[in-house]
């Protein structure tokens, strides 16, 4: 049995393939297997794919026709055969002794999940690799229980803030295969990486997580889902696939559904931020539709957010076009006041701020909108 088996998805990705795959064959831990998944690929990777299968008995591929992310990691997940179970998105790649350091510590522990940071890698306009460490010091120190060991909500929900980057991580197999951790498999879609994650978090009993920085993960790669506009509600896909999980566990569903939601409000506002002015529009309709439903079933509570975010959801709730004129206002730097408003000084307009959002954010808003006067002049 390898120690880790190391899934690859791969779709038309060529360009940046055998870097990938070079870092995972350097491995200073040589116990692995590597699961190539071509997703029907139309570029050379295929065959770039077969030349690591035919000189390195390590490499397996798996070659179906298109059928999205999810299918792809489910694939390579059952053919698995190693004890623990790792991620490398194909143009992404490895630090040599990523797999050693995240298996030595998983087996020392007895973990059924080992996560680390990662950095965030440029190639253009010039080389450059961004630490980014998903906990501090103090968190990094213990094994912990996700849904048993936090002190508070608003801690627990920080952990399940952590960004997902599943591939920062390795999963034991035993672990996934007994709770049957599945991805979402809606066709075509994206972030399914963020239903996955959040199972792995609700279900695990023994977690560690390192500083240390290993996977490098790119940031330039146009074709990238996660640059992709046009999967606008892919992120409801997987908040569903969240809720029926819930249901599907109701003792997970009691200690999680508050958590659930707030998380739900920090993705949902990244997504709307991200799009079109059009698109946001027609996404943040939806979002407060779903934000109403959660503040109905008594599952948002306000200590689990900050007060700003507490405030905007309430907005977002209430009148979500008028929210959408005010953050396309702030996005030009310019003054918005709601309907029904008198326009006011800037003092008045100030300590408003303060008392709905807090000092910090007022400070933050009053430099960036100066930042953005100064530029016009």
């Amino acid at each position: 049995m390898p120690k880790v088996s190391i899934v690859v998805p791969i779709y038309n990705v060529e360009k940046y393939l055998r870097q990938c795959l070079d870092s995972i064959a350097n491995q200073t831990l040589k116990d692995i297997e590597v699961i190539c998944v071509n997703d029907g690929s139309k570029d050379s990777s295929l065959e770039i794919i077969m030349e690591y299968v035919n000189k390195d008995p390590r490499f397996k591929v798996i070659d179906k026709p298109n059928s999205g992310y999810g299918n792809s990691m489910n694939r390579g997940f059952d053919m698995a055969e190693g004890e623990y179970i790792g991620i490398v998105e194909s143009d992404d790649y490895a630090e040599p002794d990523m797999f050693e350091k995240l298996y030595s510590c998983a087996k020392e522990n007895d973990l059924d999940a080992c996560k680390s940071g990662f950095f965030f890698y440029y190639s253009v306009p010039e080389e450059k690799n961004i630490p980014s460490k998903i906990a501090s010091y103090i968190m990094c120190k213990d094994v912990f229980c996700p849904t048993d060991d936090f002190k508070s909500l608003r801690e627990q929900i920080e952990f399940f803030n952590i960004k997902p980057t599943i591939w920062s991580a390795i999963y034991k197999k035993e672990f996934v295969r007994k709770n049957n951790i599945r991805f979402n498999e809606t066709p075509g879609a994206s972030f399914q990486d963020t239903s996955f994650n959040f199972k792995v978090w609700a279900l695990a009993k023994r977690v560690k997580l390192l500083e240390e920085c290993f996977l490098h993960y790119r940031q330039d790669n146009e074709s990238s889902s996660i640059n992709s506009a046009s999967k606008v509600f892919c992120v409801c896909d997987e908040y569903r696939e969240i809720e029926a999980f819930l249901e599907q566990h109701p003792d997970k569903k009691a200690k999680l559904d508050i958590v659930k939601n707030a998380l739900k409000y920090n993705t949902y506002i990244w997504n709307y931020e991200r799009l079109s002015e059009e698109k946001a529009l027609e996404f943040l309709l939806v979002a407060s539709e779903e934000f109403k439903r959660d503040m109905l079933s008594g599952m948002c509570l306000k200590e689990a957010y900050p007060w700003y975010k507490w405030n905007n959801l309430n907005f977002i709730i209430e009148d979500p076009e008028e929210y959408h004129k005010m953050r396309q206002a702030e996005k030009k730097g310019e003054v918005y006041v709601r309907e029904g408003e008198k326009k006011g000084n800037i003092f008045v307009r100030g300590i408003r701020c303060i008392k709905e959002n807090g000092l910090g954010y007022t400070i933050k808003r009053f430099f960036l909108k100066l930042k953005r006067r100064l530029r016009r002049r």
